[in-house]
């Protein structure tokens, strides 16, 4: 089946609207919009911050089964068998979908959502036997088109509200307009309940960081990321969470994804993939420092990180992971940038920067299965790591350490690792943040570095109850 979509567009300035006004506005309107931002408007590529709203078609797949939701409001449903490629799948449903103007100025139409930590057993060979928690259960995989992108253009101070229309659908592109310019719009408060609970204390937390360093000593692991989850009930909007999260810990991925049933929102550092005009790009972040806040004290820090050994040995060999995975459809492997020391809000990182070239007939959907999960949430090798982690966690990650993002029609991809995130879901969010364990790690570290990382969600939730 085909989709023709017909796209339209209407220009506006965009000096006195924000994408978090704009979102205001259309979730007053219009049902589970989500919004994506960037604070790195330095260039062209990452000057672009993202509002969508009203799906019109959507690829989901739970419990072994595709579910294709075309416009026309017809379905279609793929039970997963051994012989059913899921990348291809999806790939043919994106595919399906052509645009008869393509005379816009940004190229942002395509299928917005995620790929939750679970969906491996989809991309890999592999089996997951952790239960899952049925208060966090989610689809593994979850994309969607939408009717309207409203675009806003950071380095020109535009904005676009492109729409999108399938056969026999009628323009309001109008009336859109007029609801982001109107000037009002309404907010709620947030105030967090009870508790913070674990589903670990911090020894029995040790015992796991333990058991991973034995998994290194036998030699069937150089590394594991292991991770603890966190949760917190809450009243009122989560939306003012995300608001002070941006605030606390601007970051290259900011995202906030409205599903209806649950929440997925965060400030996160890492891409798990880019593919842009045939080239493929992975930062893999390892090695964290806690900031302390004084200048001249972090760039000592950031002297100590650069040289630390053991920091040093896990980043290269998530540098040597990227390089394979990059390898497996693609070509000209290159690290373009090589342990560089970057500061966030509460940390200092080493980044490095992997590409490579796509052939012309590569599966784009097939280079993102076979990149996924991220090295720096899983550890290496990658397949015995995941094998590892499914036996010690006390449960199904869930969205922690999957990806989201969009997957446009031509075959570009720009997805960041959900790290630094939350899942929200009747009333509670659920928090989550992992420890890269090496055979000299050092236990009470590795539990101080889970707390480091998510010192940012942590203040978030607090400042969001005086917003």
């Amino acid at each position: 089946m085909k989709t023709k979509i017909t796209t339209r567009v209407k220009t506006l300035l965009a000096d006195t609207l924000t994408p978090v006004n704009v979102y205001f506005k259309i979730r007053d309107k219009f049902s589970n919009p989500l919004l994506l931002e960037s604070t790195d408007f330095n260039g062209d590529e990452n000057s672009y911050s993202i509002v969508c709203f009203e799906s019109i078609a959507s690829v989901c797949v739970e419990n072994n089964t595709i579910t294709k939701q075309y416009p026309n409001g017809e379905k279609e449903q793929v039970l997963v068998t051994k012989g059913v490629s899921v990348p291809s799948e999806i790939q043919a449903f994106i595919s399906s979908f052509t645009l008869t103007n393509s005379d816009i100025p940004l190229r942002v139409e395509g299928f917005f959502g995620f790929n939750s930590y679970d969906a491996v057993q989809y991309y890999e060979d592999i089996q997951l036997t952790a239960p899952v928690v049925e208060e966090q259960k989610i689809p593994e995989i979850f994309f969607s088109f939408y009717k309207y992108v409203v675009a806003f253009n950071h380095f020109k101070s535009e904005l676009y509200i492109i729409e999108n229309l399938a056969e026999r659908q009628e323009s309001q592109i109008d009336t859109v307009e007029q609801i982001i310019c109107n000037k009002s719009f309404n907010t709620f408060s947030f105030s967090p309940l009870g508790t913070e609970v674990s589903n670990f204390t911090d020894a029995e937390f040790i015992e796991i960081i333990k058991k991973g360093k034995q998994h290194c000593f036998r030699g069937d692991v150089i590394q594991v990321v292991l991770s603890r989850q966190f949760s917190r009930q809450f009243s009122g909007d989560e939306f003012n969470v995300y608001r002070a999260l941006r605030s606390i810990n601007p970051s290259p991925y900011l995202f906030f994804f409205d599903f209806g049933t649950f929440k997925i929102f965060g400030s996160s550092p890492e891409s798990q993939i880019v593919i842009r005009n045939k080239k493929a790009t992975i930062n893999p972040i390892a090695g964290t420092f806690r900031r302390t806040g004084n200048d001249e004290q972090d760039a000592e820090l950031a002297r100590k990180l650069a040289a630390d050994p053991k920091e040093n040995s896990e980043h290269i060999m998530l540098v040597d992971l990227a390089r394979n995975d990059l390898s497996i459809n693609g070509h000209n492997v290159q690290v373009e940038t090589y342990r560089e020391i970057q500061y966030f809000s509460h940390v200092l990182h080493m980044v490095s920067k992997v590409s490579a070239d796509l052939t012309h007939n590569t599966n784009p959907i097939q280079l993102m299965a076979d990149t996924f999960p991220a090295g720096t949430l899983s550890g290496a090798p990658k397949y015995r790591a995941m094998q590892i982690i499914d036996a010690n966690e006390s449960q199904r990650r869930g969205y922690y350490g999957g990806s989201l993002g969009y997957i446009d029609l031509n075959g570009n991809i720009n997805h960041a690792i959900m790290i630094r995130s939350f899942l929200s879901k009747d009333n509670t969010l659920y928090y989550q943040a992992g420890a890269g364990v090496v055979a000299k790690s050092v236990e009470e570290s590795e539990l101080q570095e889970i707390n480091n990382k998510l010192a940012a969600l942590t203040n978030a939730i607090e400042k969001a109850k005086n917003l």
